[in-house]
């Protein structure tokens, strides 16, 4: 074997019509004859006629360094300009980086990834990159096993198909139930019924905003108004937006998605629920729902007059911690230890206060009555016990 001199490279692969496998152990490649034969001087006045090497680099060698290409695709020059790869591939405060997060199963952590950890060093070494490693975190996501509990395979034939689910569910049911599972990292089992599930999870979101006319069409309902939210309504979608954003960063996708369960299940009774309650949460709803989430937010906006881009340009809404303020606080009355009632208290209110507005109550001389009151414990925001005797 011989390396080409640097004058014969760039070495172009020849024209070929036909790239069909040849049958054989030989590549593709081995089919251009002409092209494989060339002339290697040994010596000066010493020729040999030589073979050329028709087993080039697999496709790892395109995969084990495709995020870099990413950030410069369009660069005739270079696989990657310095200045962007140093843009990109380090921190804000300049620090090595590398990629902020890779998302893969275990398999791609002990083929892919290892090679792509190879390649990146002797790109370092060569002065091609800035970052000692390619990846800064890596979070490998769980299996998902058949309705069996076992690996999905085609001889166990317990694989799912997503066409079929899609199909009859639609592409958000089906997206949103493989973040409600569990964790990312989980192994977890299939369940149809957790499908359907969510899929009725999506229909309350519908039908939170839509209503169905007589021909069978879907307006927008009535109940949908351009009015303040209530203290109850900010409160709901204020704990919303901190849980779900909190959980993205997390990927918590599965609490997430419960929390946005309690929002419209808590919404539903209201007759009243204000667009500027439903804009935010169609928002949060989206990276999870995307169809849904845009079919509504545009019917938000039609009815309005407004012509709404899509969702997906408009900024992340952020929670204000001033809705999430509890005003009361439940505090439990025992009498000798033993609990008799839970009442409403204004927070904070001061234990002298708290005495006078239980004693008070028409029940606590109920309690007392024939009894001789030793003493009344009051622990702030939490409970009252009266010590008789």
């Amino acid at each position: 074997h011989f390396a080409l001199d640097e004058s014969a490279l760039p070495l172009v692969a020849p024209e070929m019509q036909d790239f069909k496998p040849t049958g054989t152990p030989e590549p593709p490649l081995s089919k251009a004859a002409d092209w494989l034969k060339v002339r290697h001087c040994i010596a000066p006045g010493n020729e040999m006629e030589a073979t050329r090497e028709t087993n080039t680099m697999p496709q790892w060698a395109g995969s084990c360094w495709y995020y870099l290409r990413y950030l410069d695709a369009q660069n005739p020059a270079a696989f990657c300009a310095g200045e962007v790869e140093k843009y990109w591939m380090n921190a804000t405060d300049g620090s090595s980086h590398g990629v902020d997060l890779y998302v893969g199963g275990t398999e791609h952590a002990v083929l892919h990834l290892l090679y792509a950890r190879f390649w990146h060093k002797v790109l370092f070494d060569l002065g091609y990159v800035s970052t000692r490693e390619p990846f800064f975190r890596l979070v490998n996501q769980g299996l998902i096993l058949g309705e069996d509990g076992q690996k999905m395979s085609k001889s166990r034939e317990n694989v799912v198909n997503p066409d079929d689910v899609i199909s009859e569910y639609g592409a958000d049911s089906l997206r949103l139930y493989e973040m409600f599972m569990g964790p990312l990292e989980a192994t977890k089992p299939w369940s149809m019924r957790g499908v359907e599930g969510v899929y009725r999870f999506l229909g309350r979101t519908w039908r939170l905003m839509m209503d169905e006319a007589q021909d069978g069409s879907f307006v927008l309902s009535p109940k949908v108004q351009e009015v303040p939210a209530t203290p109850a309504q900010l409160k709901v979608l204020h704990a919303t937006i901190k849980k779900v954003t909190e959980d993205i960063e997390s990927m918590s996708f599965n609490t997430a998605i419960s929390q946005m369960m309690i929002f419209v299940n808590e919404l539903t009774p209201m007759e009243t629920r204000p667009r500027s309650v439903l804009r935010p949460f169609l928002q949060l709803l989206a990276p999870f729902a995307p169809h849904i989430a845009e079919e509504l937010w545009a019917q938000l906006h039609s009815v309005s007059g407004q012509n709404a881009p899509s969702l997906s340009y408009e900024p992340w809404p952020v929670f204000d911690p001033s809705y999430l303020v509890e005003a009361e606080v439940e505090m439990v009355i025992q009498v000798n230890g033993k609990v008799r009632e839970k009442i409403m208290i204004a927070k904070g209110m001061p234990a002298p206060e708290v005495e006078r507005k239980v004693m008070a109550m028409d029940r606590t001389r109920e309690w007392v009555a024939g009894k001789s009151v030793k003493k009344v414990v009051v622990v702030p925001d939490k409970l009252v016990n009266i010590v008789v005797v």
